[in-house]
Parts: structure tokens; sequence; C-alpha cells
């Protein structure tokens, strides 16, 4: 019988869905394990083969574990609010939800044909109301907390209000904004209820505030850092600024150690921890102010060199620093002014990356040094960030590189306070040799005492303490978009309010444009019914605005992050309406055991939630510190590339051996085009690219050969392929093999459809051992060991996810019981289970074919047993003088005379020897047996 792959896996993908097969129970006697995707993004352009590839990882393990008794859930769902959706509505007119749920339909298509073992009951979309009323409830559970640093976590901001009512302000350690006045407790009781709002604003764990942003104005909106790439947004490649806007901001920053700590207690990678490390930024060292000289104005620097303060020559501000407009001479305002607004327009990024520009410009004002009250200059430069410490830097060139660079340029003096230290070459910053001289109070002191010296003056003349800072900054958490989590907000006198939790999910309004409205406002001002009416609780026309009853909504959305932020969670107990999930279903759940996706969402997606799963857990609201207690990074699967070579003069192209002396540039061509020898179908190029209709193509050998390059596969570099012609050509159990075989599951590796020939026929190998298989044959002790060993090395691969190696033993089996003609039912059932996790249609198939009714993945996993991989008999290099003559497979429990006599009468050492009598005959046994002549 042929091995039908297509019926087959159509046929059990059927079942499953029917039968909803791997659908996980909240309650069980089982052991629970919680194995989680990165949900995708339902892109209009579908799956290519390098997305299934953690997908089939996760899938492998979750199907394991369930063959080991385990209570698997293993969900499935959409981050489905987006830019792309929303900006194909701009270009269209079509409403983003019509496009998401196509693009939905692909996805889910896709996936089913892959034969994941998803719980789809379970599913997910950020964009439904039903799930986005939870974020929006955690967004209020946020903005109704903040940050007691006595107990360090949140606590509800009725706890904040109660001791503003009894002490004031000034004895309240909590994380807040840096510019909050002091205040007793008569001066809360006598504040409007507009001031102590205010005031509160400055203290919650979500809060609005005016906020430096990456502002992209060909998209109508602000972009996180990660969305820009080379100083341009990644959707679009276009020109990013920066601007200050009024901005939701989300107080990560209050976890900034809790996040550094909770990575010793997570089974992530290495080079993740090191990323979100690097990101949170934390240091020691001294916090400092500046007096600007005549004016009552400070400048606040952090410094980790404390010790160098007098080497301090001039200061430099970041060229967005809220100082730099009032300080700026008269003299000055023009060239700061031009510099101020050419910064704007690079991305924080470019700037940090780029350490050879060197440019910046003088205010014209002076600050007075701390201890010799000696004028220190101020200039800005873009080598400083606002968004890092305090925008501002006491600039000591004898000890900082981009100081000494930066004085140089300028002509600064670079004044040498490093005892026995050469710096007219370079900087000088090793600390840990550093002894300070004329630097008055601390000549003589090394690193460690001149820091502490000098935090003790600063605090005696009240110009600065010890501090510990992140470069951490807080998440900017609103988007000028359309297409995303409304904020459950309305403003009352400019002031926000929560919409109470019984009214949600605020749901999106219908509007006639996606884009923003023509005086600048995000799109949801384009909406008509867009006001909140406090009396009704419903949203009403924004006609009906008074000051008493009916009041503006927020226009702002949340951003791409926010709905992936507890998603793991809630998907423990999706169908909850009442709560976001329940105790019960938290309390059998926990966490996630093991968590699959991209490195690329370190400081994004991973950091963000990690931050909203320590809110939660500080609220009583989640069980667990962490939510995800092993992660792995999935490598990406390369395409390659095709290029054909355009001259840059003409509308000629060139073939690849045609191009050396020619001036041309490479063009992307779309890798369908090209055939296995690299030859392009020039009339089927000029069809998909019509501006070379008329082009002239230069061949070699009367062919167009194009070039061809391992890149990252991509829709827009034209190197995609597509899953669904790999399932119809091959099936969905070989592409599944295919993708593991390709290498180890976190290193990237190459595309090559030709090699799935390989796995394939592996398919077609395993099928036929079945064909001949009869119940009644007892296995063999080669049968045995073939499958034994095997047991041990999948098991093995599986719990290391050495996926790869597992496809080659699979291999060596089949090929070793094929050899061995094996027919045993005894070896057979058990390798169809081992094979379930990689390649479950066909296991499925030849499990119903060995006489089973139920589904193979409630069978065990088969135990291996040591017994059958001991060794009876060894294969003993006969030598003769030394030299090996043939081979001789003796009983491992041989004695050594025994030995001796087999060998000896053996007619193959009869015929060495020539009727001669050896000299002596040395026998080790287990290893050799030498005969002297």
């Amino acid at each position: 019988m042929d091995y039908n792959f297509r019926e087959i896996e159509a046929k059990w993908q059927k079942y499953w869905a029917e039968n909803q097969t791997f659908k996980a129970s909240n309650n069980s006697d089982k052991p629970k394990y919680y194995v989680l995707d990165m949900f995708p993004y339902p892109s209009g352009a579908g799956l290519h083969v390098g997305h299934p590839l953690g997908y089939i990882a996760s899938d492998i393990y979750a199907r394991y574990k369930r063959h080991n008794g385990f209570n698997v859930l293993h969900p499935m769902g959409y981050d489905s609010f987006g830019l792309p959706a929303e900006q194909y509505a701009i270009q269209t007119g079509q409403h983003p939800a019509i496009t998401t749920e196509a693009n939905i339909k692909r996805y889910r298509e896709q996936l089913d044909q892959l034969g994941f073992s998803f719980d789809w009951s379970r599913e997910v979309r950020t964009s439904d109301p039903k799930y986005y009323k939870w974020t929006q409830w955690v967004f209020i559970q946020l903005f109704n907390s903040w940050y007691n640093k006595t107990s360090d976590k949140a606590e509800d901001i009725s706890t904040l209000v109660s001791i503003f009512e009894k002490e004031g302000n000034t004895k309240v350690q909590a994380v807040c904004d840096d510019d909050v006045q002091a205040f007793e407790a008569q001066d809360w009781a006598g504040f409007s209820d507009r001031t102590k709002q205010k005031i509160l604003l400055q203290y919650r764990l979500t809060y609005l505030a005016d906020t430096e942003v990456n502002w992209c104005p060909a998209l109508g909106t602000v972009l996180a850092n990660d969305e820009i790439v080379n100083g341009v947004s990644e959707r679009g490649g276009h020109p990013v600024i920066r601007k200050k806007m009024t901005q939701w901001s989300m107080r990560i920053t209050a976890y900034a150690q809790r996040l550094l700590d909770g990575l010793d207690t997570i089974d992530w990678p290495q080079p993740l921890k090191d990323s979100q490390i690097n990101w949170i930024g934390r240091s020691e060292g001294a916090h400092v102010e500046f007096n600007v000289q005549n004016e009552d104005y400070k400048i606040a620097v952090f410094t980790t060199r404390p010790d160098t303060i007098f080497g301090t020559s001039f200061m430099t501000l970041a060229p967005e620093h809220e100082l730099v407009e009032k300080i700026t001479t008269a003299e000055q305002k023009a060239e700061v002014e031009a510099y101020v607004e050419a910064t704007a327009k690079r991305s924080e990024r470019d700037r940090m990356a780029d350490v050879k520009s060197i440019s910046g410009v003088f205010t014209g004002a002076y600050a007075e040094h701390p201890f010799t009250k000696e004028p220190v200059p101020i200039w800005i430069g873009d080598y400083v960030l606002a968004s890092y410490g305090t925008g501002a830097v006491m600039a000591v060139p004898c000890g900082d590189q981009r100081d000494y660079d930066f004085a140089q340029h300028f002509d600064i003096p670079i004044p040498n306070i490093f005892e026995g230290v050469d710096i007219s070459e370079e900087a000088f910053a090793d600390k840990a040799n550093t002894i300070i001289g004329n630097s008055d109070f601390l000549n003589g002191l090394n690193f460690k005492e001149a820091t502490r010296k000098v935090i003790d003056e600063l605090e005696k003349i009240g110009q600065g303490e010890g501090k510990i800072n992140y470069r951490l900054r807080d998440a900017v958490f609103s988007r000028q978009r359309y297409w995303g989590e409304p904020f459950p907000v309305y403003y009352v006198d400019g002031m926000p309010q929560m919409i109470a939790d019984e009214h949600l999910p605020l749901e999106l309004p219908e509007v006639e444009k996606y884009l923003p409205t023509e005086t600048g406002e995000p799109p949801l001002g384009n909406a008509t019914h867009w006001a909140w009416n406090t009396e009704s609780n419903t949203v009403v026309a924004n006609e009906l605005i008074d000051d008493k009853t009916v009041f503006p909504l927020e226009l702002n959305t949340m951003p791409g992050w926010a709905g992936s932020s507890q998603y793991f969670n809630r998907y423990m107990d999706p169908q909850n309406n009442e709560a976001i999930y329940s105790n019960e279903a938290i309390g059998y759940w926990q966490d996630v055991d093991l968590y699959i996706g991209g490195s690329e969402h370190a400081t994004g997606h991973l950091l963000y939630s990690r931050f909203w799963q320590k809110f939660l857990f500080d609220k009583g609201i989640a069980p667990k510190k962490e939510y995800a207690k092993k992660l792995i990074n999935q490598g990406m699967i390369t395409g390659t590339s095709a290029f054909v070579y355009k001259d840059m003069d003409s509308n000629t192209l060139y073939s690849k051996g045609l191009t050396n002396g020619k001036n041309v540039i490479p063009i992307h061509a779309d890798v369908s085009l090209v055939n296995a020898s690299d030859e392009l179908d020039i009339e089927a190029f000029k069809k998909w690219q019509p501006d070379y209709q008329d082009a002239e193509f230069i061949l070699e050998d009367g062919k167009y050969i194009v070039g061809r390059e391992i890149e990252k596969m991509s829709k827009s570099k034209y190197n995609v392929v597509n899953p669904d012609n790999i399932c119809e050509e091959y099936g969905a159990d070989s592409l599944r093999l295919y993708e593991m075989f390709l290498g180890p599951l976190e290193q990237s590796k190459p595309w090559n459809t030709a090699g799935i020939t390989g796995v394939h026929s592996f398919l077609k190998k395993l099928w036929k051992l079945y064909a001949t298989m009869e119940e009644a044959v007892q296995p063999t002790a080669d049968n045995l060991k073939t499958l034994h060993k095997t047991i041990k090395k999948v098991e093995e691969d599986i719990e290391n996810f050495s996926f790869n190696t597992s496809v080659s033993t699979f291999m060596i089996c089949v090929n070793e019981l094929t050899a061995q003609k094996c027919k045993s039912k005894a070896i057979l059932e058990p390798l169809a289970i081992l094979v379930s996790p990689y390649a479950p249609h066909i296991a499925e198939e030849l499990w119903e074919k060995l006489g089973h009714q139920e589904s193979i993945s409630t069978a065990a996993f088969p135990k291996f047993d040591e017994k059958h991989l001991v060794e009876n008999s060894k294969e003993y290099p006969i030598s003769f003088n030394g030299k090996m003559r043939f081979k001789l497979e003796l009983p491992l429990d041989m004695g050594k005379d025994e030995i001796e006599a087999v060998v000896m009468a053996h007619e193959k050492t009869q015929a060495q020897l020539n009727g001669r009598e050896p000299k002596k005959v040395i026998v080790v046994p287990g290893k050799i047996v030498n005969i002297v002549g």
C-alpha cells in the first residue's frame, strides 16, 4: 500500500479538530505542563517556511510531554492589533478588522495543515473586545497604584492618599516624578480636587507626562525604539524625528532592580539576559547639582566617576534638555536652535551608535563648579541623550574619551587630575589604577576613597548625594493610531478619569478616515461618537459634550506590546467574562514551563511582560513573580535570495558572470522565477516587473544567470518559500522533520528545498516497514537493541531540545530495522510513538493500523531498558606479529584459555601459521589476541 500523505494528513487533521484531541483541562490529576509560543501578527503575506520553526519545536515538546503523562496546555492566538493593517486601511479604505479577519483565516489554514497540537478552544485575539477588556482592566489597575519603596512593591493609590492626609509627602518613599513639590497634611487638605489629581499623577504607575518621543510624520504616530532601523521607520522607511508630546507612560523604572534580580531565577538564554541587563543599565555613582551662573537654575548630573569632579572643564547638555532654551544667550541663540532642530531628525539609537562624529554648540552660559566655584562653560552635544540619566554630563576630558575628543575638537582645556599618567594622546579611564591629583581634598586618594569622600562633601554643601542610576526609561504607552486598544479614559477639566470596570470594554468607534485629523489629532479624532456619558455610562456623540455629564474620551490608543503583556495568563481561562482569569485556573497552571520565540523581543515584549507580571504579583492577581521558567530563542531559517544586475546608466541587465568591470547594482528577483541551475525565466521576470519590459538582458551561453546570497527570509527580499507548496508536494510531516533536521534549534540555517527529498524518502521507508508487520513475530536481540538505543537517544534529544539529531537517529533506526527485516509489532508499535511528536500524521495512521482506537497522543512514551544494549559478544582483532589479519566474534564471558583455544583452532589461524608453532600467544580478554611467530 502506497504512502498517501495527502489523504493521511487531511484525515487526521479533521479527526483532531472534531475530537478536540488536544484540549487541556484546568482540573486534572496529572501534573501540568504549559508550552507557549509567541503568538504571531497575522500579516497578509501568510506564513513562509521560516515562521513555523519554533512552533514545530514547541509542538514536539508538547506532544512528548503528553506521552509522558502530563496535562499539557499548548495554546495559540493572534497579536492582531498593529500598524500594517492600519496602513492598508489608509491605502484602501478597508476597515482593519476585515483585513485582520481575512489574515487570521489564512494563518489558521496554514497552521492547521502543519498538524500542530494547539488547544484552539483557548484562542485569543488582541483586537477582540472580549480580550482587550482585560488589557484595559490592567491599565486601570496600574493607574490606581503607586510604588512604595519601603515595602518594595506596588500598592493601591488609596494608601498613598491616606499618607498624604495624615502627614503630607515629605516622608513618603515612593517612585515618582523628579519635580514633585513637598507639602504637609494641611496643604493637602486645602488643595482643590484638580490639584490633588495632578499630584497623584506624579506617583501613579501609569501617568500622563510631556515626553520626548520618536515621531514619524509620514505614519502620523509615535514609534518605539525597536520600530526604528537606521534612523527611519521599520515600516515604510520614513524619517523619524524627536519631539515632545503629552503621552501616557508606564513607570517601569520602579521595577528596574527587580527586573534585574529576577533574571537570576529563570532559565533564559544568557545573551538575552545580557541584553536586558544592558538595557536596564544599573550603575552606581553620584547625583551632583551645578548652579548656573547668574540664574536660579540648577543642572543635575549623574556620574559614575564622582572622584574626577575636579577634572570637569565643561558641561554638555542633550540638545533636548529643558534648560537649553532658558540659559542660551542671545548671541548663541540662532546657532543653538539650528543645532537642536538638526538633532531632532536623528534617532537616539543613531546618536548612540555614531561614535566618530563630533558636533556641538556653546550655549554662551556657564555653570559654577560645586567646590572651586570656577565658571564651567555649558555646551550642547548630540552624544548626550535626554533619555539617559539627567540629560546632562559633567565633562571630564582627561578621564572619558568622548569628552576628550569633544574638548580637543572645540579647543576646550583638558586638565589632568591623575597622578603619574600621560594624557597627551588619550583619556585615562582605568579607575582601578587611579590615584587622584590636582584635586584639593582628594589628592592621593584612589577611586573608592575619592568617591566616598566626594559624596560626603557634596552632601555637606547640599549639592549632591550617592545614587544608583538606571539607563531604563519609563515606557511611552501612547500611539497615535486607530487600530489599537482604546484607553478606558475620559477627561474632566483636562484630568484623566477611568471608566468603571463594569462598563468595560470600551470598544473602538467607527471612523471615516484612518489618518490623523486635519488639526493633527490621532485618527480617533475623526470619530463622531467618541464621548463618555457619566450618567448612562455609554459612548455618545461628540456634539453632546458639556462640562457636567458628557466628556471627551482619550484619542490615543495603546501600543502593540499592551496586548502581549499578559496574554500568557489569559490563555489559562480565556472565556472568563467576570475576571481576567479565575483563581482556580491560574492556581493550577501557575506559569509557563517552556516559552519559545525570537530574541528580537528581548528589550520589548520580553521586558515589558515581565514588568506587568511583577505588578500583577504585587497586587495578588498573579501567583508568580516571573511568568516563564524556561525560554528558548529559536534561530531563523534564512532564504537564498536571487539578484539581477542592472547597469547604473541604462535599462540593461547583465548576467552574473558578465558583471566584472561593469557599473551595476544588484536588484532582488523573485526566487520562484529562477530554476535549480540559477537561470532566470526572463519573460516571467518582465511580467513580474513591468519596469523591465523593454530592458536588454545580456546573456552568457544563452542564459541569464542570477547571483545568489543567503539573507533573512522576507517578503521584501522575494526569497520566501511558501509552506503550502511544500505540504502539497511532500506533506506536513516531511516539512516538520526537515525544519528540525536543518540544524540546532537556536542557530540560523539556510533553507534548501532540494534537501527535503531525503526526509520524505525516510517517511516512505518507515511506511514500508509496517507493511509486512506480523503480530506474532517475536523481536530479535538486534531488533531490541536498535529500538532501545533509539528510545534512549530520542528521549535525550527531546529533553535537550536537540531535535535535529533525533531525525538522524530515526533514519538510522529505520535503516537498521529494514536490514534486519523486522516484522515484530513489539518493535514497530513503540517506534510509532517515538516518531509521533515529529511526524504526527503518519504516526496516527500507523497506530490505527496497529489496531488502536484512540489517538496515539494518549499512548505512553516507550521506556528505555538498558539490558538490550548490553553487549554479549566481542569482535576480537586477531593479529600476527602485531598486524591484524582477521576478526573473530566471541562471547564476552569466555576465559583467556578458551579464547586461545578457539583462535588457535580457527582455519584462518592455521592458514597464517602454515604449520609453524607460535612463540607466544598474547590474549587480553575483551580486547585483543596477538600471535607472535
